[in-house]
């Protein structure tokens, strides 16, 4: 029996110094290390683990704006990173698009206990459950509806949110049925924007435009790279690969600035009219992060600091590798803050 335990306990020990090999020791270093002294000397710090490009923007009550920057706005042609450039922001477009929801429902002009068979109904048959899924569950993520890009032929030219994205969610089986579970799925929000369409009889980027954008002077955000030039849009990197993928329509396109001020606005419930932010604060998030090829961010309201931190990155891959990077970078740059 000793010489059982004793045979375990060595292979117990092997065991575990093997598993050292797994371990992801670029993280662990680049949390342990002790803390620069200031936020440019830790965005400075990222570029050295692999970011092609930073960008951070911070928004301290009761003083002036702070915009950091390291490494490339454009690594091919050697331009540096620039803190007024626009960014694709990913998933951070969901919060506009339920603040929207908000005000709709608020106005009246949408009930979220509506389904969505209410108001498409040609999706009954092709959705399950379309008659249960409501607008609530949809803002929730609490709908079952499959994420689109969880369809492997979404990688093959991945669409934007377009009827073809939603056709690759309809091959699809259900997730679960509705209100029984939850699962981040885009095409929540893809059928979101096109209910916003209907009800408002125009496109949902203009009801964002003047129902968000020109009330907070958010002069920098974009719903298209048509909007835009081009030399403004911070390149996007996927790790390996020498192709910048700023070309790609993907969504909003805004300044660190101007996800800022939308933040602190959000959060302070100045975004609202009477009525809206109790609706939007029982339907959905006040902080959100973004990840798509080429692009992630993070855009949070830190309420013990009263502080709003944006952060943008241009260099990403999906095994969870970059991003675990981007959170630690970003969780650094809080501690720098609630030390000053």
């Amino acid at each position: 029996m000793k010489q059982t335990k004793r045979i375990l306990r060595i292979l117990f020990i092997l065991a575990s110094i093997g598993s050292l090999a797994f371990v992801p020791w670029i993280l662990v270093k680049a949390w342990i290390l002790p803390l620069p002294d200031t936020v440019q000397e830790q965005v400075n710090e990222a570029i050295d683990y692999g970011f092609d490009g930073m960008v951070v923007y911070v928004d301290e009550a009761g003083q002036p704006p702070a915009f950091y920057s390291a490494g490339w706005h454009d690594r091919k042609k050697k331009i540096p990173a620039r803190p007024d450039a626009l960014f694709k922001i990913a998933s951070i477009g969901k919060l506009y698009v339920a603040v929207a929801i908000a005000k709709l429902a608020n106005d009246k002009r949408l009930s979220l206990d509506n389904t969505l068979a209410d108001y498409f109904p040609e999706l009954v048959g092709k959705i399950e459950y379309a008659e249960r899924i409501t607008l609530r569950l949809m803002v929730q993520h609490r709908s079952g509806i499959p994420n689109f890009i969880d369809n492997p032929a979404y990688w093959e030219n991945r669409p934007n949110f377009n009827e073809e994205a939603l056709e690759l969610a309809i091959e699809m089986p259900t997730s679960f049925e509705p209100d029984e579970d939850y699962e981040y799925s885009n095409t929540n929000y893809l059928l979101l924007t096109r209910i916003i369409d209907k009800v408002v009889g125009y496109n949902h980027n203009q009801y964002i435009k003047e129902e968000i954008l020109i009330p907070l002077q958010l002069n920098n955000t974009y719903a298209s790279l048509n909007e835009v030039n081009i030399d403004n849009v911070m390149s996007g990197y996927y790790v390996g690969e020498e192709q910048d993928f700023k070309t790609e329509e993907q969504g909003i396109l805004a300044t660190a600035a101007d996800v800022g001020t939308f933040l602190r606005a959000l959060n302070d419930g100045s975004l609202f009219n009477e009525g809206e932010q109790e609706i939007y604060s029982s339907i959905y998030v006040y902080e959100h992060t973004g990840l798509i090829v080429g692009y992630q961010s993070i855009a949070k309201y830190h309420k013990d600091i009263d502080t709003v931190v944006i952060q943008f990155n241009n260099t990403t891959n999906f095994d969870g590798y970059n991003w675990n990077l981007a959170e630690i970078m970003y969780s650094r740059i809080i501690k720098i803050l609630r030390k000053e």
